[in-house]
């Protein structure tokens, strides 16, 4: 029993020393047939030269600085918000899946601090990239066998351009799907870039004019990663981009955005917005995200909104506030609102909350 205990010490402490070395120089890659060179010439450069001569399967990557916060990428095409630490598993590159698979080790997580860098893969074949991956370097990756071309010297401004020529390709229609999801790791990529290159690049994919599903990608990495600035020019889209469905999707990244003012501009579209879905839909994300001024915002778009069906998100959206908040007000709406649908509205969803308040409303009503 004691020798498993110290076994199991062991483990932890040897992935705690692997994931703080990973951390200052790159992922800890196996079954790979390593080849380090330098891009010190430039980035550009020395991609092109390795892919023009690759027509087997291989990988080509390098570490850039990432921007803060707890994130762990590890066997995901793209972000996620995480807690930080290494689970000191093991990615497949080659899985037969888009996700590689993880193979997690007994030892618990030990608790590190967030990554510093991100890694960028590329899988090369036929002289083209086929896919582009994004880890932290605190993952273990399995390349299958396959050659890995690691790139050291990269500077960030040449990563986002490397990436970006990715993005801005008109995929050939046979490779639509693929190329797509290319496109979307490439834009997660840059998006989570340390480095002002970034929100140039962003800035130019939701640009009017670009593919709509570009700039909706683009959107919601402005909101999830990039901060003051990504928040900024959420503002300027949800006020004056003309297009209802890329609006429609600034104010779920605003949703998703830590700047506390993010939520007085949410509140913002709720009034103001010309198209009565956006409005709706702003409604329905304030209510995720609570607080007294979002309560605000919903009642008073039941109250004033001159659309009907506007009111009607309006109250579906106190239906996802906590039960604290939203069932008083469903039963006051329900009770007293001028309009008979919002007021059909309220009681159908305070007959989906099984609230106990709800039931004595249904009572009074029934037996008066």
């Amino acid at each position: 029993m004691k020798k498993a205990k110290n076994f199991s010490r062991w483990i932890g402490l040897a992935c705690l020393v692997m994931a703080s070395t990973t951390l200052g120089q790159g992922p800890h890659f196996v079954n790979a047939k390593m080849q380090n060179l330098s891009a010190r010439t430039g980035l550009e450069q020395q991609f092109r030269a390795i892919s023009s001569r690759q027509v087997e399967a291989a990988w080509v990557g390098y570490a850039v600085p990432v921007i803060p916060g707890n994130r762990s990428m590890c066997c995901y095409e793209s972000s996620s918000n995480l807690s930080s630490g290494s689970n000191c598993g093991r990615c497949e590159l080659e899985g037969h899946q888009e996700g590689a698979r993880a193979q997690s080790n007994d030892s618990k997580s030990v608790k590190l601090e967030s990554p510093e860098l991100l890694v960028a893969l590329f899988r090369l074949i036929d002289r083209n990239v086929q896919k582009i991956r994004v880890f932290s370097p605190d993952c273990e990756l399995d390349a299958g066998g396959l050659p890995v071309y690691w790139l050291t010297d990269v500077r960030p401004n040449e990563s986002v351009a490397l990436l970006s020529s990715f993005v801005m390709v008109k995929p050939v229609q046979s490779e639509e799907e693929q190329s797509r999801h290319m496109r979307n790791s490439a834009v997660a990529a840059i998006a989570l870039h340390a480095d002002t290159s970034a929100d140039r690049a962003l800035d130019q994919f939701v640009a009017p004019g670009q593919p709509e599903a570009l700039r909706k990608n683009a959107v919601f990495w402005l909101g999830s990663a990039r901060g003051k600035r990504g928040y900024e020019v959420l503002q300027r889209i949800v006020r004056e981009d003309p297009s209802d469905k890329v609006r429609e999707h600034a104010v779920f990244a605003l949703s998703i955005s830590k700047e506390p003012q993010a939520v007085d501009t949410m509140i913002e579209v709720a009034h103001k917005d010309f198209s009565s879905h956006v409005r709706g839909q702003a409604l329905f994300w304030l209510a995720q995200k609570a607080g007294q001024k979002a309560v605000g915002a919903i009642t008073e778009a039941i109250e004033k909104d001159p659309e009907t069906e506007v009111k009607r998100h309006a109250v579906f959206a106190l239906s996802q506030l906590p039960g604290e908040e939203g069932v008083p007000k469903l039963i006051e709406v329900a009770r007293s609102n001028r309009n008979p649908a919002v007021r059909k509205q309220a009681i159908f969803w305070l007959g989906q909350s099984k609230d106990p308040r709800a039931l004595e409303f249904f009572e009074q009503i029934l037996l008066h």
